[in-house]
């Protein structure tokens, strides 16, 4: 007789909210620039579509609030009525396999320049101090510092994207609250330099990423929020181990609800969050990317397809995009 295979814990279910997930395997939210002028197209039908599964959840790439929140090329808006039109289908195709699908919502905020702005006008922002630290293949325009009774409008533009995005079909919506983008610019005391009611104490904002952090889960745990998102970071130990810091703890024993970890996990890390009780879901990026039937080869433990970091930003329609094979077309 042979020896029974432990479930792994990635693919045991896991009800969040009303939604009840066959898997813990969530598709996180990966930028690929190919929505021609802002506006979903055809081609991520199938991309989507192949990585949905019968009560998997999949987060949909950063997509534009406004006409201002641009930050680079080709990235989805649903601040338009064509543009909502366009998403329905590939929301369809998600739930016609079972899926559970949510659309996060961004604006870049300082990291933009004046070229993806309407009329050319400067990126805004906490703040009017430029991005000091360069990034290779990217020129940043000094952004505008948002006057204080322009913010409410910049708050309506992410109600009206969250609403649009649940007639476009979406199941929930994640607002995107990190990596150096507008919410982020008031959050950071590093770039947010304000005297108004946006900027200060504790409560406004701290760069001490624990204080912050858990301040952020408490504030969020009185909106009864789906679930709280973070990116885990990690230390790299040798040539090949990587040490999985507890620095996200506190954020999740402090958050009531569904806490998703994300940030380079393989099949064993996430599954060793999960046994550790340090995630509810695990989010993977460039493994799904490469893998449109993970949730599948994690539960077989079989081989991976190599990402192609190249094709990650290219605009190419099929290749790097959907034409990653499935399992059996490897076999």
């Amino acid at each position: 007789m042979g020896t029974l295979t432990p479930t792994l814990l990635l693919l045991t279910p896991y009800k969040m909210g009303k939604y009840n997930l066959s898997h813990r395997i969530v598709l996180a939210p990966l930028t690929r620039q190919r929505f021609y002028d802002n506006v979903p197209h055809p081609h991520a039908v199938l991309y989507y579509s192949q990585r949905a599964t019968k009560g998997g959840l999949l987060i949909a790439e950063a997509t534009n609030v406004s006409d201002t929140a641009k930050g680079h090329v080709h990235g989805p808006g649903i601040w338009t009525k064509e543009q909502v039109e366009a998403w329905k289908p590939i929301v369809d195709a998600v739930h016609a396999k079972g899926g559970i699908f949510f659309c996060q919502i961004w604006h870049a905020g300082r990291v933009s320049n004046s070229g993806f702005q309407p009329d050319g006008q400067a990126p805004v922002s906490s703040t009017d101090k430029p991005i000091s630290s360069p990034v290779e293949g990217m020129e940043f325009t000094p952004p505008r510092r948002l006057r204080t009774d322009e913010i409410p409008q910049i708050v309506d533009d992410f109600r009206i994207a969250a609403r649009n995005a649940i007639e476009a079909g979406f199941d929930g919506v994640e607002i995107h609250g990190a990596h150096g983008y507008l919410i982020d610019q008031f959050m950071k005391d590093q770039v947010n330099d304000r005297t108004d009611q946006y900027g200060g104490s504790l409560e406004n904002r701290d760069s001490d990423p624990e204080a912050l952090g858990l301040y952020m889960v408490k504030s969020l745990n009185k909106y009864s929020i789906a679930y709280c998102h973070m990116v885990e970071p990690r230390m790299k130990i040798g040539a090949e181990n990587t040490k999985f810091s507890e620095s996200l703890l506190p954020m999740r024993k402090a958050f009531n609800n569904t806490f998703m970890v994300a940030g380079g996990y393989d099949r064993n890390d996430g599954n060793k969050a999960i046994e550790e009780n340090r995630g509810d879901l695990v989010a993977y990026g460039r493994m799904f990317l490469a893998n449109p039937d993970l949730p599948r080869r994690f539960e077989l433990d079989a081989p991976l397809n190599d990402y192609n970091r190249e094709t990650f930003y290219t605009h190419d329609p099929v290749v790097g995009y959907t034409d990653y094979p499935f399992l059996e077309d490897t076999a």
